[in-house]
């Protein structure tokens, strides 16, 4: 059995809840990603931003990426996996929420990210093309 933990990409990096999305958008650069997830100062999940959610919720909605905190951007529900969850609550999770990264945690902490590349490399084919199928529905 597969397990999300085998799945997951180790060492992600957090970006603050008070941090704003100039800082943000600068780490996700040096970083070479597009999705980071935002950590309270209580180290506590809370939520995902995504290169697209600082163009369209910040920038194209006028507000000033120098003082827009990546808290303002967090909405709606923290989606997740526990490291040790199967793959196909993986692939429930990601079909269900329809997100193509999801946040790992362990012991109340986060300890990896599955992105659907991640799915693509480390499940067979049907299974892929299931989460592709979900992903791309409305």
């Amino acid at each position: 059995m597969t397990t999300a933990r085998q799945l997951m990409t180790k060492g992600v990096d957090c970006i603050g809840e008070r941090d704003t999305i100039l800082q943000a958008a600068e780490m996700m650069t040096q970083l070479g990603v597009g999705a980071m997830p935002i950590c309270g100062e209580d180290d506590k999940l809370k939520g995902m931003l995504t290169d697209r959610d600082i163009v369209v919720k910040a920038l194209g909605a006028g507000k000033d990426p120098a003082t827009t905190t990546a808290g303002e951007l967090a909405q709606g529900q923290v989606v997740y996996v526990d490291a040790d969850d199967d793959a196909q609550m993986v692939l429930r999770r990601m079909s269900q929420h329809k997100v193509r990264r999801l946040s790992v945690i362990e012991n109340h902490r986060l300890v990896g990210m599955i992105a659907q590349a991640d799915v693509v490399r480390g499940l067979p084919d049907p299974q892929v093309g299931d989460l592709l199928q979900a992903l791309s529905t409305d």
